[in-house]
């Protein structure tokens, strides 16, 4: 994960986003906004169809000693003897994602970037989402996703992608899910030519707009919206400008 307190919350979670007994990929999540600060992963695009699973949460969230595959809310429930209230408490929970008003539950790490169904199914869990407004998720981001990521990885060995929300002032749920004021995306990779390449993109969450942007541009602007310190999300490899 990258080694940067710029992003580090208040009440922060580690999570290893196990799916299966195989982990995927890393999401750092914010506890009291109940919302990722982002999720870590390799990149491996496709853009066939996809099953839609059901949405999963995490039970480590909980408590420590439930497992570490993430689960159902209803698995939960049933199996472990978990009560819907410690599973609301402890992170963001379906109930909360529902009566959505141009917004809808955006995943940090897209299902389509991943190469097996196991994978994709693995983002499919609720803290590896944010409310993500509804045009952008559709329209610009979609568009990053699937356009500009396999254009920008073409001559790429291996991409690491890191994306990211910034917390906003607004909420859902009656206060208990943050709604970012930015969504952002960065990734990094050595190419054929063994050479390094790093590109990044951020979009206001009220707008069908996204900016894409060099590596070192982002982390500057995540310093400034957070305001905590420097950001560094990729070692020092990986090009800046």
């Amino acid at each position: 994960m990258p080694a940067t307190n710029g992003l580090l919350p208040e009440n922060p979670a580690w999570i290893c986003q196990t799916f299966k007994n195989q982990p995927f990929y890393a999401t750092l999540y914010d506890k009291k906004e109940r919302i990722p600060v982002y999720s870590a992963y390799i990149y491996q695009f496709d853009a066939g169809k996809r099953v839609t699973p059901l949405w999963m949460v995490e039970p480590q969230l909980i408590r420590d000693n439930l497992p570490k595959d993430m689960e159902t809310e209803a698995t939960l429930r049933e199996t472990y003897s978990v009560s819907q209230d410690d599973i609301s408490e402890s992170q963001a929970v379906y109930q909360d994602y529902l009566k959505l008003k141009g917004l809808d539950r955006g995943h940090l790490n897209p299902a389509s970037h991943h190469d097996t169904q196991e994978g994709r199914d693995a983002t499919f869990t609720l803290t590896n989402i944010v409310p993500q407004n509804t045009a952008l998720n559709n329209g610009a981001w979609n568009r990053y996703e699937m356009k500009t990521m396999p254009k920008k990885s073409k001559d790429c060995k291996t991409t690491y992608a890191i994306v990211g929300a910034v917390p906003g002032n607004s909420s859902i749920a009656d206060g208990r899910v943050n709604v970012p004021s930015h969504i952002w995306a960065s990734a990094c990779c050595k190419t054929n030519n063994n050479t390094m390449s790093a590109w990044a993109a951020i979009a206001e969450n009220d707008k069908d707009k996204i900016r894409v942007l060099k590596l070192g541009a982002l982390e500057e602007k995540l310093a400034e919206l957070y305001n905590r310190g420097p950001v560094s999300l990729f070692h020092m490899d990986c090009p800046r400008t």
